[in-house]
């Protein structure tokens, strides 16, 4: 017998919900590992209807799709006075990332879509699909960085407006760093790996303005090799977010999930009056929502409609304790009694 799952919306103050101390390192390498890499946990954020989480996330995209591009425009008047190719390879990079929005956004127009015979689980993992573009523009990023930094090591080129080439990097790294945050924030509330991703490929974009402010103020000072050997730093960090922004990518299209939801959901499933015991417990990511199977045992000796409410019981538990699961298949198991007919499609497992 089996309960099929409901959407279940959860309000922010949701006593049900709970949060997750953790730790952050203090002083200048923690702040910088919080900048490269910040602190997330899938069971963060709350439950909102898909609806209502793709017009979120189409509305940040939408939002720093739009800062990006007037970024990219005040750099390339920049370019046009001062003639700096490192300013125009990362005006060009600016937008590049301003670009990666179209792909989330037919993602997240897509995921809205309604289940049907062929795709019965729904169009939840074009968000993924997104989001191996969005490492693969990662990865692009830091091949571009590390090619200019070496080309301006072995061909040096002169620069003119230095002040203008270093405030337009400042205004490439403040653009970017801003949409970065507002795409990990949201990311982060709506559970989809695809825009957290896409935040830390525009902090790498930000990373890269950097670069060019501060070879623009070590030309002036006699070091005209500052601006390649600062994009060889860069280029490392560049790696370190698209290692991390591909192994979430990888995690999901896996169907892994943070381990403690596994025992938040044991925990609920244990707490529910009339479960003995649970057996096969599996969560899967669709998208940026949670889906949950799970065998629990009951007494063989209750009636059918007892057992019936049992199993829709779990399922709500379930629904309070893990945020962001849309949906729970829960199938009650009447234990030793059952053992024949598990027998029978043993060899089918």
């Amino acid at each position: 017998m089996a309960a099929a799952g409901r959407a279940h919306d959860q309000d922010q103050d949701d006593p049900h919900r709970r949060e997750h101390p953790h730790e952050h390192r203090p002083g200048p390498l923690g702040w910088l590992r919080q900048l490269l890499v910040p602190h997330s946990h899938d069971t963060a954020g709350t439950v909102d209807s898909a609806l209502e989480t793709s017009r979120a996330a189409i509305r940040c995209l939408t939002i720093s799709f739009l800062a990006l591009l007037v970024t990219a425009l005040l750099q390339a008047a920049v370019v046009v006075a001062s003639g700096s190719v490192a300013l125009l390879s990362d005006t060009l990079h600016n937008a590049a990332d301003a670009l990666t929005a179209v792909p989330l956004a037919i993602a997240f127009s897509l995921g809205r879509r309604a289940a049907n015979r062929r795709y019965t689980y729904g169009y939840g993992r074009a968000e993924d699909l997104a989001g191996l573009v969005v490492v693969l523009l990662i990865a692009a990023s830091a091949a571009a960085a590390a090619y200019q930094a070496v080309d301006r090591l072995l061909h040096p080129r002169h620069v003119q407006a230095l002040l203008l080439v270093a405030a337009a990097g400042l205004v490439g790294f403040a653009g970017n760093e801003l949409v970065a945050r507002y795409r990990i924030v949201v990311g982060r509330r709506i559970g989809s790996a695809a825009l957290v991703a896409d935040g830390l490929h525009a902090r790498t974009d930000g990373l890269t303005s950097l670069a060019v402010v501060l070879g623009a103020v070590g030309v002036p000072l006699g070091w005209p090799a500052a601006d390649p050997l600062v994009g060889l730093l860069i280029t490392v960090a560049i790696l370190a977010v698209l290692r991390d922004a591909a192994r979430e990518i990888y995690r999901r299209l896996m169907d892994a999930v943070d381990p403690d939801l596994v025992d938040r959901a044991n925990a609920a499933l244990h707490a529910t009056a009339g479960v003995l015991a649970v057996g096969d417990l599996r969560l899967r990511w669709i998208g940026h929502a949670l889906r949950a199977e799970v065998e629990v045992v009951v007494d063989p000796q209750l009636p059918l409609l007892d057992a019936h409410h049992i199993a829709h019981d779990a399922e709500h538990r379930l629904l309070h304790a893990i945020p962001r699961l849309s949906a729970a298949l829960v199938h009650a198991d009447p234990g030793g009694a059952a053992t024949t007919a598990h027998q029978q499609i043993a060899h089918h497992r």
